[in-house]
């Protein structure tokens, strides 16, 4: 009996479960599988599993409910009947084993959504997983996603060919979502080891909700007069979220190609936080410079690459610069170097309390920092780990002002420079390089913005 056929026959006597022309998110199915994941968590220590035995009682009652639910929804996902199926496994298999730390390591390799991109196309995915720049804790999380897919996506991968990479919006999710993070990566699944990942992806609809709500509030506060373009972008979600689907496109596949002197997939080094500034905003340049060139063209594929330039500039300068802590914020600091090198090579303005670019000039000098990061990198290939982060720190040192009281600034000691890669680590401060006078103001009047984007989807733009 196939998964659909035993799925049908589990909801016969239960007509209300799967409801014809409902809507996914007001399935009953759906907001069972859903109330239930949330109460799951309230049990589930940090690593995920059940630690509390009096509480494994109400934890089978809970993962029998979700998984009576992904039964009955799985004749909607018939795409994804070996996965739903899988995770129904785990999820017995977890409750068999004792409800320790959860392995969903079956259920992980069957889910390939990266086979399936097609436009408009729904997932539902269920894992013990934690939610990157969201919670740290690996509990159960449910998520209700449609793919975006447009056809010039789809042509323009011919060339920017990335198998791995797969574009999302938001349906519903279980509250782990309900925060900043915009990605869904196989690596924060709970499993018992690590596979070959075959896909990333990410909530294009979130970033580009919170692009328009961020970009619109801080052009006002500097008195920006935005390009034509870049004003019908923030108007429209639809037209938004296809440009963040072609710059994040080129954007994850640049991790892998270049002269790089390291492991581009960064997660299990411990390196100075500028290093991984100076790479996301390697790829970020690599994807305007794409753009720039593509941008000629009279056509869909055109129309986005000139789109992407406005948006690789003004979320790196509104939004990155301005969001989360001061805590080694590599993000943060990629978006204080770009505004920096612009202003300094005077295609940026700020003056008479308002800013202003000289659009003409700007792209040759964003395409100038992304050369200074490539010379960077190639140089590096010859040197020595620890003088790759000496080079890496002098080209940020050359652009941003580090804090008065940096031992990186001063000149590490003799004796960190003769030890280990780790006591230059522990050399560089949580806040190395401080927000200039600019964006200290710009962050007090968008605080209130850039807060309230947190579990933004394209439904609320």
């Amino acid at each position: 009996m196939s998964m659909i056929t035993t799925a049908r026959a589990a909801i016969i006597g239960e007509p209300e479960v799967v409801e014809d022309g409902t809507p996914i998110a007001q399935q009953p199915a759906w907001l069972r599988l859903k109330d239930a994941a949330t109460a799951l968590q309230d049990l589930q220590a940090q690593d995920g599993s059940i630690a509390d035995a009096d509480s494994h009682d109400e934890a089978r009652a809970l993962i029998e409910t979700i998984v009576g639910a992904i039964r009955a929804l799985t004749p909607l996902f018939p795409h994804d009947a070996e996965y739903l199926s899988a995770s129904v496994h785990d999820f017995e298999r977890w409750v068999d084993s004792g409800l320790g730390v959860p392995d969903f390591l079956e259920s992980l390799v069957a889910f390939q959504p990266q086979q399936h991109r097609v436009d408009g196309l729904q997932h539902l995915v269920v894992f013990p997983m934690y939610t990157q720049n969201g919670s740290r804790d690996r509990h159960v999380e449910a998520v209700l996603c449609e793919v975006i897919w447009p056809e010039f996506i789809a042509e323009l991968e011919q060339t920017y060919t990335n198998g791995l990479f797969v574009s999302l919006r938001f349906i519903d999710f279980t509250p782990g979502y309900d925060t900043d993070s915009a990605v869904l990566f196989p690596e924060t699944v709970a499993m018992r080891e690590i596979p070959a990942f075959t896909w990333g992806a990410i909530f294009q609809d979130r970033e580009a909700a919170r692009y328009r709500r961020v970009v619109a509030a801080a052009s006002e506060i500097t008195k920006l007069a935005l390009p034509e373009p870049a004003a019908r972008m923030l108007a429209d979600q639809q037209l938004a979220e296809e440009t963040f689907v072609m710059w994040d496109l080129i954007h994850d596949r640049t991790h892998m190609r270049g002269d790089l002197p390291f492991d581009p997939f960064m997660i299990k080094q411990r390196m100075p936080f500028f290093l991984y500034s100076l790479e996301e905003l390697r790829c970020d340049l690599t994807a305007f410079r794409e753009c720039v060139a593509l941008g000629a063209r009279d056509d869909a594929i055109g129309e986005h690459a000139r789109l992407v330039q406005y948006a690789v500039i003004f979320d790196r300068i509104f939004r990155f610069a301005i969001t989360g802590s001061r805590v080694r914020n590599y993000d943060g600091l990629g978006g204080q170097l770009l505004f920096a090198w612009l202003h300094q090579r005077g295609v940026l303005h700020w003056t008479d309390t308002a800013l202003a670019f000289d659009w003409d000039e700007v792209p040759a000098a964003v395409v100038a920092l992304g050369d200074a990061i490539d010379r960077l990198y190639w140089e590096s290939i010859d040197r020595p780990k620890v003088a790759h982060w000496l080079a890496a720190y002098e080209l940020v040192r050359s652009v941003l002002t580090p804090h008065p009281a940096s031992q990186w600034a001063r000149g590490l000691p003799g004796d960190v420079l003769a030890g280990p890669p780790k006591g230059y680590t522990d050399a560089v401060m949580d806040d190395e390089f401080p927000l200039s006078m600019f964006f200290e103001a710009l962050e007090k009047k968008m605080r209130e913005v850039i807060s309230s984007t947190r579990g933004i989807t394209g439904r609320d733009a």
